[in-house]
């Protein structure tokens, strides 16, 4: 292109008021917010600008833009934080917000957050309450404790505890207890920013009950249990059981500390899963603070929960950093009401989601899966589609041993890469988060919801097209 024909199409390129000013602008401040209307006039322009000068493009009118600025507007003004479709299997998905709640825990929050409500006042005094006394009651119950606090997460659930009972003293811990879990979240660094000093004890693959018999002293001001969490060492190993450390704490004065990360409620031996201690089996035992996660395998919002003794939970309660990381009246009712559900084992296991898809029975799963399947065999003629036996995960850094058999869909397009299939269902509305395995797509049934399943089938199809 020549140089004065670029000239002459720069001189008609529209100015950004010139636009602001056309009518289809009118629709655009009606709907949108005036700074993302600008701004995507702007960019595009800027675009084109750019364009002209390469050679790439010759129309310079206003119409001509109109579909790239109103798809620019809606894109900055649509929130980040996206549903999606998890096609994962993986139940407890940390990166897609870990457990969903039911419908009956958000008809709660719903209603708390669109009224005023007694957070911190006491109905039956007529005066200030404790926001924490509305879940005391439920934590007792269903953990068999005799008091219970809940903060914003697990990590300062264990940060507050050692802080306050530890702070300046020592702390024994198995070395091969000294774990790190997702967002470098590390046992002994959580430790050291409590205040509390680390006193290891034992190797990493083996730890003896004299190990901590010989570490206490006249500093010993805890011993703390973790669980492994999102790993296992196998072959040669020993630890110590939970009741041999009560036994020495009890002996010595000194409180003992279990933190067990995921917060099993129920137990899951006659689900055939060995692995996971419940709250309320480490509490019948004797452990003086037990702390653990509402997101994970407990199924509520994210919280930090602390079960234990009175003396302790209260001591707790009156340390200041607590303050510092209190829930808010969102996680508080979500939380009551996903506790309340505990109530009832039995209903439970159908009620919160985590465990109903984690507990699900195969042969559910792959009628869903089937339906999948089906409707795509039925309309997809350049993909190759199959339904599969597979095995789905609990995530979150709960269970990682333990295999959840499942049915899935596979997905080989004939004329698109794998990898470029998974973008197009990633970047799509709603987003589908998918799995790849052997140069397949995989969709695994059992965390997509009956009713996802229409919406899924229609953003493949477009996705393949």
């Amino acid at each position: 292109m020549a140089k004065s024909e670029i000239q002459e199409l720069l001189s008609r390129l529209p100015s950004v008021d010139e636009v602001l000013k056309s009518d289809h602008c009118k629709m655009w401040h009606e709907r949108y917010p005036r700074r993302y209307v600008v701004r995507a006039i702007r960019e595009i322009i800027d675009i084109r600008r750019k364009e002209i000068i390469s050679g790439t493009i010759r129309d310079t009118s206003i119409e001509e833009m109109v579909p790239d600025i109103e798809l620019l507007i809606k894109r900055l003004s649509s929130p980040s934080l996206k549903t999606v479709i998890n096609a994962t299997g993986v139940v407890i998905h940390t990166n897609l917000g870990r457990s969903i709640l039911s419908e009956k825990v958000m008809d709660n929050v719903l209603r708390i957050a669109t009224s005023y409500c007694n957070l911190e006042y006491d109905l039956a005094e007529g005066k200030r309450g404790k926001r924490y006394s509305h879940i005391k009651r439920l934590l007792i119950e269903v953990t068999g404790a005799e008091d219970g606090l809940a903060v914003n997460n697990n990590a300062a659930a264990v940060l507050l505890c050692l802080n306050e009972m530890a702070k300046g003293k020592e702390v024994i811990v198995s070395r091969g207890e000294l774990i790190e879990i997702g967002g470098s979240f590390r046992i002994p660094d959580v430790m050291l920013s409590s205040g509390a000093i680390l006193r290891e004890v034992g190797t990493t693959n083996k730890t003896h009950f004299y190990d901590y018999e010989k570490a206490i002293n006249e500093n010993t001001a805890l011993i703390l249990k973790v669980h492994p969490s999102n790993y296992r060492i196998k072959g040669f190993t020993e630890d110590v059981a939970i009741e041999e450390l009560v036994r020495l704490g009890q002996s010595r004065g000194i409180p003992v500390m279990y933190d067990l990360g995921s917060g099993c409620l129920i137990d899951l031996k006659p689900f055939g899963i060995q692995s996971e201690p419940s709250v309320k089996d480490m509490v019948s035992k004797g452990v003086d603070l037990v702390t653990f996660s509402g997101d994970k395998l407990l199924g509520g919002p994210q919280a930090g929960l602390i079960v234990g003794k009175k003396v302790w939970i209260e001591r707790i309660q009156k340390n200041p950093l607590t303050r510092a990381v209190r829930i808010d009246k969102l996680t508080l009712s979500a939380l009551e009401m996903t506790l309340f559900e505990y109530l009832d084992e039995e209903k439970a296991r159908k009620t919160i989601p985590t465990l109903r898809m984690l507990l699900e029975d195969p042969l559910r799963i792959k009628e869903r899966a089937k339906k999948i399947y089906n409707s795509l065999k039925r309309t997809i003629k350049n993909a190759e589609v199959e339904l599969i036996h597979d095995i789905s995960r609990a995530g979150g850094g709960s269970l990682p041993e333990v295999d959840f058999p499942t049915y899935a869909v596979t997905i080989k397009p004939f004329s698109l890469s794998v990898k470029r299939l998974e973008e197009r269902l990633r970047s799509g509305n709603p987003p589908v988060i998918v799995r790849i395995r052997e140069d397949r797509i995989i969709l695994d049934a059992r965390t997509i919801e009956s009713k996802e399943i229409p919406e899924l089938v229609a953003r493949i199809k477009e996705a393949l097209a």
